[in-house]
């Protein structure tokens, strides 16, 4: 149809139709509803009011999303349209969430060192915040060299607890992710919190282990030879390097990649939409529990 527009004064509309081999009639009920738009259908109405509403959902998660979660946000606001419609505008506008890649191993453990109990046992579930959480880390590609990205997750509502990036994969870096994840949720002493990981020799190593001891803290360790020991930490990992890492390679500096995965961090506790947890966010799991307990507190009272 632009072609036929841009070059109709010149040839005609016939003759060009002719060489394309399509029906003038096709083209000048084209140019009849651009001339009078209110005569289109109404899917195509509701099509062009759509558009932008995807594009715009699609943009504001950091371009990841596939149209499962575009139509889930979409219900989220108040938008009421089918997946499959979702699905259709997001391929005619050349719009795709991202995929996973394979798993890489990251963790060499010490069989000398020893190690706590598996106390989690492939269950990573919790019943409520500071109960159970998971650490494990990943590693970058930079021009400077390779860098490493160590992660907290507090398994009730798969929020990123603590974080921290380093040029190398000594017990110091995973610690600092601790202490910030400490810093950050102040665990009860008296309610028991589990934290659980794979058999890396920086989290079975003796300051890990103390650190761990101080604060109160059950070490978990998962079992040697089981590739699903820490699948929770590992999803969590995948994401990362999926949705920041490899989208945006290549990476220059260790500075980028702090200030971009600390903009994926804030983005993924506040906004993005998870499956385990009723697709809402971390953020919005927690504040729900954490409602519901104070409104049971208030029942009691009165």
């Amino acid at each position: 149809m632009d072609f036929i527009d841009q070059h109709r004064n010149v040839h005609g509309v016939e003759p060009i139709c002719k060489v394309l081999q399509v029906a003038p009639s096709g083209y000048w009920r084209h140019a009849a509803l651009r001339r009078e738009p209110h005569r289109r259908c109404v899917r195509a109405i509701r099509d062009e009011a759509l558009g932008p509403q995807i594009e715009r959902v699609w943009n504001s998660n950091m371009q990841v999303y596939g149209a499962d979660k575009v139509w889930r946000q979409l219900a989220r606001e108040g938008t009421s349209v089918a997946r499959c419609t979702v699905e259709r505008l997001m391929r005619q506008q050349g719009l795709r969430g991202v995929k996973r890649g394979k798993v890489v191993r990251t963790t060499i453990s010490d069989s000398r060192a020893p190690c706590p109990l598996d106390r989690v046992n492939r269950q990573f579930r919790a019943e409520r915040p500071n109960q159970l959480w998971v650490s494990d880390f990943t590693y970058v590609s930079t021009w400077q060299g390779w860098l490493y990205v160590a992660f907290v997750i507090d398994v009730f509502a798969r929020r990123i607890v603590g974080w921290r990036v380093s040029s190398s994969m000594h017990t110091d870096f995973v610690l600092d992710a601790l202490e910030q994840a400490l810093y950050d949720r102040q665990p009860e002493r008296n309610r028991s919190l589990v934290h659980h990981s794979d058999r890396g020799s920086q989290y079975v190593s003796i300051r890990y282990s103390e650190r761990l001891g101080e604060a109160g803290i059950e070490p978990s360790v998962g079992s040697k030879g089981d590739s699903y020991d820490n699948a929770l930490a590992e999803t969590i990992n995948g994401l990362y390097r999926a949705e920041l890492i490899h989208r945006r390679a290549p990476w220059k500096t260790r500075e980028a990649v702090e200030l971009a995965t600390l903009e994926w961090v804030s983005w993924f506790n506040h906004h993005r939409l998870l499956e385990p947890i009723g697709y809402i966010p971390p953020a919005e799991a927690e504040a729900n529990y954490y409602r519901l307990l104070a409104s049971q507190a208030t029942t009691v009272e009165v």
